[in-house]
């Protein structure tokens, strides 16, 4: 169901302390989201793209007069009798729900990780036949916003919580978590008010470096977000690369060829009750060539756009190390690649299904052994052969389409998360294992007889 989002402009322009955003003509640009909002009309920043509206509609039940309320002793008294002695036991249905994060392990073939947006991290060992879930009774919040397994080092797995892609329902995680045993168990690594996470990734050659894009607080700004390094396994961080208490990290990509080279992107985003604002002077894409020690700002070099920028996914072809792509939410937007490592850009497909909702997908997926091969995930998945000038569609089992792990050393072995749950592929995509196997499906009313 789909909905236009309005981008207001205003006679003021948007500036952030370094340099002034170019204005824009006011317009619209149509988004899919639900169709029973309307076109926010309230005044915005200028070129910041609005979704939903800006009053909440009427509605609420009030309690007829004559009805007694319980007081909270009592109802607590009686349900302390009435639950006395019972046990809690799985009844299903087993059906996957929503997944921002997959990983796989690089040596063992059938080995596969999600994170689930409200039931935590499960493992696979057979392909995706079975799945069983092993962060219960480690983790004390349930979103998982990504995952990343460690390349030199599978046993080493790391999980960022909080669900990046902020729906008006989002869940907020507290941190990260590691693991060094698989998955067996796990221990707390701080960064606790970060809330949401969009990417983890983990040096290709050491598992104890890793980088994580926090988006931050969903609902508001927060100092802790941006992008974070540690280079002790967890036990410190330091926030390498961040642009104030509005904007936050939401992607990472590392050249496995050079590690020290890592593109980064901040997005600028908040989350409201009847709205959802994306874009502003805080966004932006950065480049470091001294592994996150310092960055450039490359958000307008020569081909990119040249307005407001909202959420930006980037990926590194590891096949071709200097091609980079990017997939860019602005007026001007769509898929963009650089063969000189970011430095200038050329624009490629702009599709309106590669980009529409850009704050719930723009996640884009190089292919580790063909340069020529990328893929995008929006409400289907696409791929493209041609280095990203035009995309098919992909059967996959289920719409909304968020993560892509392919194997760097056999890309026909994947997984991928969808709001449907996560599912395995050894075919390229061919087909893919079910989903019909993951008790994560997410309620919204239960209802008693």
């Amino acid at each position: 169901m789909q909905a236009a989002a309005t981008m207001i402009a205003t006679p003021t322009s948007v500036a952030s302390s370094a340099s002034k955003v170019p204005l824009l003509a006011s317009g619209s640009m149509p988004v899919s989201c639900s169709n029973q909002f309307t076109p926010a009309t309230s005044k915005a920043p200028l070129g910041v793209f609005r979704y939903g509206r800006t009053k909440p509609s009427g509605g609420g039940t009030t309690m007829p007069s004559g009805m007694k309320k319980t007081s909270k002793a009592s109802t607590a008294t009686r349900t302390a009798i009435s639950l006395d002695g019972l046990e809690w036991r799985q009844l299903g249905p087993f059906r996957g729900g929503r997944v921002e994060a997959v990983a796989g392990d690089p040596r063992e073939r059938n080995t596969f990780y999600f994170g689930s947006c409200g039931g935590g991290v499960w493992k696979t060992t057979d392909g995706g036949l079975y799945w069983r879930n092993v962060s219960d009774g480690f983790f004390k919040r349930a979103s998982v916003g990504a995952i990343a397994v460690a390349g030199s080092d599978p046993n080493v797995v790391y999980a960022g919580m909080g669900e990046a892609c902020i729906r008006g329902n989002v869940s907020h995680g507290d941190g990260v978590y590691r693991s060094t045993d698989g998955g067996r168990t796990w221990a707390h690594l701080g960064l606790a008010d970060t809330r949401n996470i969009g990417k983890v990734r983990v040096h290709p050659q050491d598992p104890d470096t890793a980088f994580v894009a926090a988006l931050g607080h969903a609902h508001g700004p927060n100092p802790e977000r941006g992008i974070f390094r540690t280079r002790d396994g967890g036990t410190t961080w330091k926030n390498v690369l961040s642009r104030g208490s509005a904007a936050g990290g939401i992607d990472i990509s590392i050249d496995p060829t050079n590690p020290r080279i890592v593109f980064a992107s901040l997005w600028e985003a908040i989350r409201r009750p009847h709205q959802m604002s994306s874009g502003g002077p805080g966004s932006g894409l950065f480049k470091s060539t001294d592994g996150g020690d310092t960055w450039v700002d490359i958000s307008r070099n020569r081909g990119l756009p040249k307005g407001v920028l909202g959420k930006i996914g980037i990926a590194v072809s590891p096949a071709r190390p200097d091609r980079v792509f990017a997939l860019i939410e602005a007026t001007d937007g769509g898929v963009f690649r650089s063969e000189d490592g970011g430095l200038s850009w050329s624009k490629g497909s702009e599709d309106r299904e590669l980009r529409q909702r850009a704050w719930y997908y723009t996640h884009i997926f190089a292919d580790p052994k063909d340069a020529e091969t990328v893929w995008v995930l929006n409400v289907d998945a696409y791929r493209s052969s041609d280095a990203g000038k035009t995309f098919t569609r992909q059967t996959i089992p289920h719409g909304d389409n968020h993560d892509l792990w392919i194997d760097p050393n056999d890309p026909q072995r994947m997984i991928e998360g969808n709001d449907g749950g996560a599912t395995v592929s050894f075919n390229g995509g061919a087909s893919w294992s079910s989903i019909y196997n993951q008790p994560t499906a997410e309620y919204y009313h239960i209802t008693a007889d």
